[in-house]
This record gives structure tokens, C-alpha cells and sequence, in this order.
């Protein structure tokens, strides 16, 4: 076991302790200036999706909302209330800097990553889409590199499908347990039995469930955290201050200073919105869409939720508060934000922040077993091994919830997730071309005066692409829009 976990650790060496992250700016930086700033371009596109507008004509498919729903449901966890504290802990105020410039550019890579995923999708025979990564590298690059393909459905298997679930579920016990008591045997039996029910159900529950869960956790814990900063608005001038000039070295509150805040503000902040990652577009790729690129600006909308607004409010209920010391780090991410809302609301608000972190863990849960079953069927076809995988996810929460120590061998996840994201973005450089042309013609229909731009599959003709799953489209190339 020692020499597997060295192997493991050599491979999380090779790709997050050393190039991936400055890889990931990079790419980052490129699709930002390559694509004429997009994510700043469609901004304001991007709430259409919250007013309904862009939705599919198809009362049974998968709408652009349910898939950001089910995408922020999984970009939205532990990251946001432990990872935020860690990095500020770790890195100081100026962390929370960093992890703005991230998701700013990574809200580009979504766009990318998102939009590719869309126009390889490929439709079933129960009308529903799937896509992502692994099947756009097949049907993008060509056959020679579906092993490429094979190698990433693996590697997300084992980091999302298998590992995550297990931490999520561990999160959720110990919080269970520490704030009220509860028995982690019943937080687990809970945990799991919920699993069960939703991921029986397919994408069409795995959406519904998001559509109710995220709503009420990200705007539940948003307004516990906007009651924070009214109570303290006074300060927020000297706290957002205080995070500029620790991110540029004009302070430093821990040791390290300036480096310690872009290093730990960058990776917590990729791993929080898991932008370039390639975990995002497995989702993306479900929505019944006119146009690839309109579910790409609602997949960078999601980055933006995740990173630029709940991962800012536990920024600021730590920031505000008193619990906070910098340069110590005896505690740890959970328990300072849990501690910080204690000192601002009193205790009750412990009990808040448990509820909270389920519903966090939940819906990441029920994310990532759809990313591992997409996965899967890259794959498998076998209709064997979907009920399989959904018995070992099921018996993974489970195990993760009742024992502490349990996440320990999934010392995997990291690296493989680290192999998985260079995959792809090696991929997204092959193939940004094409989607480079994706954005040209969705920007000429919009000058054009078309309100919501439709992909017509013979502009494309010359790709491998799933003409059934834009048949609809032919409807609307003519446009009457």
C-alpha cells in the first residue's frame, strides 16, 4: 500500500505540485484574450438564464437552468466554507484576491470547455444528451485518440466518482456530529438512502432535485452571510482594502506574504470552481440548447456563482469577524467559519451552517455520481454497470459518513483529477479553433439582430457531430427570431 500511495503522491507531484496550476492561469489567459474577453462580452447574457429566458422548446429535455443548477450544485461545496477558510489561513486576506482573478479567467475556460462539450453531444435513444470531455475528444480529434479519451473517463471516475463522494460525505458526519450529536451511523444511513433515491431516478431527478436544493442553499446561505456584512458595513471598506494589499505585497499577514496569497488564492480557487477541469461540461452537454455557446455563457455564469459570490460571502463572515488571526493555523477551514458565524449571530447560526454544508454535500454528491456515470459509458454500454456504480457510490457515502478515517485511501483523487484536467486542457488547445468559430457565428447572428442564435449543423459539416441532436434547430434556421 505504501508504494501505491507514493506512486499516487509522485503523480499529485507532477501535476498540481508543479505545473498544473500555472498551466491552468495560462490556458486561462489565452481563451480570455483569444476570444475577445467573453466572459465580459456576454455578462449581462448571462442572468437571462435566471429570468427562463434560453430555455429548451421541449418541455421534457433537460433546460440551460437545470444544467447550471446541477453544475453549481457541484462546483458549490466543502471548497466554499472550508476551502475559502484554508486558503485565507493559509495564504491571508490576500488569498481571497487571487481566487476573484481566477474565476474571472477561468470563467473563460468554462465558456470554452462548456461550449465544445454542447456540439459533440450525442442524443440517445430516450431522447436525452450526453457529452463532455471523453466524447469530445473522440468525436473532435478523431478515433486515433479515444485511449486519450479512455484515460480521462477513467481518471474522473476515480476523483469524482469514487473519491469526492466519500469526502462529502465524511464532511457532513463530522459536522453533523460535532454541532449536534448526531450519531455518524445515522447521518450516513440518511446520506445514503437519499443518494439511492435520486440517482435511481437518472439526470431528469438528479435536475429536479437540483432545481429545488440549490436555490435554497446558495441564496440561504448568501443571505446569512449578506446579515453579516449589513451588521458590519462600516468595515467593509478597510476589509476589501485590507485584501488588495495583502494580494499585492503591500502587507503581509502571514508568512510568505504576497507568494503564500497567489498560491494558495489560485488553487483553492480551481479547485472551488473547477474551471478547465473538464468535470462542468459532462453537465453542460445534457441541456437542450439552439446554440453551443449560449449553455457555455450559462457554464460561466456558474463559475461566477461559485467563486465571485458564495465563495466571497465566507470571505467576508471571516474577514468581519474576530476569530480570525492571521498567521495562525491551529484551525481548521470548517470550524473557522463555523466559529466566525457563531461570533457574529450566536450559536444558533452553528446549527445553520450544519444545514448548510448537507445540502452543500448533497448536491455535490449527486453531481459527481453523474459525472462517473457519464463516465462509465464511455466505457461500458453493459446496463449492468450503472446499477453497480450506483451500489458502490451508494456503499462509498455511506463508509466515508461513519468512519473519520475512512477518506484516507482515497489518496487518489487529487492526482487523478490532476491527470484528468491536463487531458483536457490539452484537448481545449487542440480544439479551441473550432470553438473559436463557434463564437464568431454566434457573435454575427446577434449583430444580425437574432436574438437567440441557432446552430445550423451544415456550417459545421465538416465536423463529427450529432446531427439528431440538432434537428430541432432546422426549425429555427430559417429564423423567425
Amino acid at each position: 500500500m505504501e508504494m501505491i500511495e507514493s506512486i499516487f503522491g509522485i503523480i499529485g507531484d507532477l501535476t498540481w505540485g508543479w505545473a498544473l496550476v500555472p498551466f491552468l492561469v495560462v490556458i486561462g489567459l489565452f481563451f480570455t484574450v483569444a476570444t475577445g474577453f467573453v466572459q465580459f462580452t456576454y455578462f449581462k447574457r448571462m442572468f437571462r438564464v435566471l429570468l427562463g429566458k434560453n430555455q429548451s422548446d421541449d418541455p421534457n429535455a433537460i433546460s440551460a437552468r437545470e444544467a447550471l443548477l446541477v453544475s453549481v450544485g457541484g462546483r458549490v461545496g466543502g471548497g466554499n466554507i472550508a476551502g475559502v477558510a484554508v486558503a485565507i489561513t493559509l495564504g491571508g486576506p490576500g488569498a481571497v484576491f487571487w481566487m476573484w482573478a481566477i474565476a474571472i479567467v477561468g470563467m473563460a475556460t468554462s465558456l470554452v470547455e462548456c461550449s465544445l462539450a454542447q456540439l459533440f453531444k450525442e442524443k440517445e435513444s430516450d431522447g436525452n444528451f450526453r457529452g463532455g470531455p471523453a466524447r469530445t475528444i473522440i468525436h473532435g480529434l478523431g478515433s486515433d485518440y479515444r485511449w486519450l479519451a479512455v484515460l480521462y473517463a477513467i481518471c474522473l471516475i476515480a476523483a469524482f466518482g469514487i473519491g469526492f463522494p466519500a469526502f462529502q460525505g465524511n464532511t457532513v458526519a463530522g459536522a453533523a456530529a460535532d454541532s449536534m450529536g448526531i450519531n455518524r451511523y445515522i447521518t450516513g444511513i440518511v446520506l445514503t438512502l437519499g443518494t439511492g433515491f435520486i440517482v435511481y431516478g437518472g439526470i431528469h431527478r438528479i435536475a429536479k432535485a437540483a432545481d429545488v436544493i440549490v436555490p435554497i442553499m446558495a441564496l440561504g446561505y448568501i443571505g446569512m452571510a449578506m446579515i453579516v456584512i449589513v451588521m458590519n458595513i462600516g468595515e467593509i471598506p478597510g476589509v476589501i482594502g485590507n485584501i488588495v494589499s495583502n494580494a499585492l505585497g503591500f502587507e503581509e499577514a502571514v508568512s510568505g506574504g504576497m507568494g503564500a496569497a497567489i498560491a494558495q488564492g489560485l488553487r483553492r480557487g480551481l479547485f472551488s470552481n473547477e474551471a478547465g477541469l473538464g468535470s462542468a461540461p459532462n453537465v453542460a452537454a445534457t441541456a437542450d440548447v439552439r446554440h453551443p455557446i449560449s449553455q457555455g455563457i450559462t457554464q460561466s455564469f456558474s463559475v461566477f456563482i461559485d467563486t465571485i459570490i458564495i465563495c466571497s460571502c465566507t470571505a467576508f463572515v471571516i474577514l468581519l469577524g474576530d476569530v480570525y488571526v492571521p498567521g495562525a493555523q491551529d484551525i481548521d477551514g470548517v470550524a473557522l467559519t463555523q466559529q466566525s458565524l457563531v461570533w457574529h449571530l450566536g450559536d444558533w447560526s452553528q446549527y445553520f451552517l450544519t444545514g448548510a454544508i448537507l445540502l452543500f454535500a448533497f448536491s455535490s454528491i449527486i453531481y459527481n455520481y453523474y459525472l462517473g456515470e457519464n463516465a462509465l459509458t464511455v466505457l461500458t454500454h453493459h446496463p449492468a454497470s450503472l446499477h453497480v456504480f450506483r451500489f458502490v457510490l451508494m456503499g462509498i457515502v455511506f463508509l466515508g459518513a461513519v468512519a473519520p478515517a475512512a477518506t484516507s485511501i482515497f489518496f487518489f483523487s487529487d492526482p487523478m483529477m490532476g491527470i484528468l484536467a491536463i487531458v483536457n486542457l490539452l484537448a481545449l488547445l487542440m480544439l479551441f479553433p473550432i470553438a473559436k468559430r463557434l463564437i464568431v457565428d454566434f457573435a454575427a447572428q446577434l449583430k444580425a439582430g437574432i436574438d437567440r442564435p441557432v446552430l445550423d449543423p451544415d456550417k459545421f459539416s465538416d465536423l463529427e457531430i450529432d446531427h439528431s441532436a440538432w434537428a430541432g434547430n432546422q426549425l429555427h434556421v430559417k429564423g423567425d427570431e
